[in-house]
């Protein structure tokens, strides 16, 4: 016999989830059946999602590693985790979360597992950190990986804060570039191009024609856009879409390099994190390697892992895919080799989130001034465009 954990609709349209036990899925249909409930959702073991869960609005990462990190507090002050929940619970101020927290601490109570209760609220914990908190349990060093976790939290969230900051500046001047020069060709040149006659030069007659092409054909220009982002979307989310997406992002000058430190870094933190936890290598290769973000890092991940299931070395692969720094390889390889693969790990990630950190400063300050040339091109060949008739004209009656 196994077990079946099901979501299901009964006749009022209302939604339930349960465990069955059936010697089949087919036989935990029919026993659905026979309760007047339609399935939604059928898989062997498990624990089912609660509908509330994944309702719910998804909770910042930041929020809950301030979460995670005041729990461990607790727990090391001697507080029991029901009374420890409590106290988290009444002083949160995010009301998604209030709700998670209190829901959790049930489900605790009704004899499940912290792991368990929290891996039914996929918008609030992510299940990276659920495997982390389960391994905790189990090994009776709780307190130690919830702090670890809200660290760990709290270096991404600062790489990705880091990145995003750095890239709001250019971003305005491009969005400032593409405005003025819309301006310009709408609302400026119309109004001279009356005033020029005659024998135009090659870069007047451009600038007219781009201004004629975005009077008639400006929002069908926006409507293309549009649905090339649409079908872009939807073309990235199938994995064969995705690995052509990641490897034209890895091409990419510069930036491309710096993408996939970021993915790197990411997958040697959490591996790293996750074997110092306690959690087994293959189990931590699988949660690492859909951390990483990139599909073509999962595939050369995902053949490391048949590596080591083997009993092979991790680092072989991960050096024969040209993705991974050579440095990184040989500090892998001396890691297995000393059984000192999770701090080797972090290590990685620490040293090469700081050199990432300086590489996005280094790209910033180049497309920084690169963004203001081409701009001033643009709108200097505008003018030109417009002053250069005008001197002519000018010449030719004084003359």
């Amino acid at each position: 016999m196994a077990s079946f954990t099901y979501i299901a609709r009964s006749l009022d349209g209302k939604e339930t989830t349960g465990v069955l036990t059936a010697d089949s899925q087919q036989t935990a249909l029919r026993m659905l059946g026979e309760q007047s409930l339609f399935p939604v959702e059928v898989r062997e073991g498990g624990k089912a999602a609660k509908t509330l869960g994944t309702g719910k609005k998804r909770v910042k990462a930041a929020t809950v590693a301030v979460i995670y990190s005041q729990f461990a507090d607790l727990l090391r002050a001697g507080v029991p985790a029901l009374r420890s929940l409590d106290v988290l619970t009444r002083q949160t101020s995010n009301p998604v979360l209030k709700e998670v927290l209190h829901e959790v601490r049930d489900d605790l109570s009704s004899g499940q597992t912290l792991a368990d209760a929290m891996e039914t609220h996929p918008n609030a914990f992510n299940p990276l950190h659920v495997s982390m908190i389960r391994a905790g349990e189990q090994g009776g060093f709780l307190e130690d990986v919830l702090q670890r976790i809200a660290i760990f939290t709290e270096r991404q969230n600062e790489l990705r804060g880091k990145l995003i900051g750095a890239m709001i500046y250019p971003f305005v001047l491009m969005l400032a570039g593409v405005g003025i020069v819309t301006f310009l060709l709408l609302a400026v040149v119309p109004k001279i191009r009356s005033f020029l006659k005659g024998d135009l030069p090659a870069i007047t007659q451009f600038v007219f024609a781009a201004c004629d092409f975005l009077q008639h054909n400006g929002w069908y220009v926006v409507g293309g856009v549009a649905v090339a982002a649409l079908l872009s979307a939807s073309i990235v989310k199938s994995k064969t879409g995705r690995l052509y997406l990641d490897q034209a992002v890895l091409k990419i000058p510069k930036a491309g390099k710096i993408i996939k430190l970021v993915a790197i870094c990411r997958f040697c933190r959490v591996l790293g994190t996750l074997l110092k936890n306690g959690v087994p290598i293959l189990q931590s290769l699988k949660i690492a390697k859909d951390s990483a973000g990139n599909q073509l890092l999962c595939d050369v991940i995902e053949e490391a892992t048949e590596n080591v299931r083997k009993g092979a070395a991790l680092a072989a692969p991960l050096g024969k895919s040209n993705l991974f720094p050579l440095d990184i390889v040989d500090m892998i390889a001396v890691g297995e080799e000393s059984n000192n693969l999770d701090n080797v790990l972090v290590t990685i990630a620490d040293s090469y989130e700081a050199r990432t950190g300086r590489e996005i400063d280094l790209m910033v300050r180049l497309l920084e001034p690169l963004l203001l040339v081409v701009m001033a091109v643009v709108v200097g060949g505008i003018a030109i465009a417009l002053l250069l008739p005008i001197l002519t004209m000018s010449s030719s009656g004084a003359g």
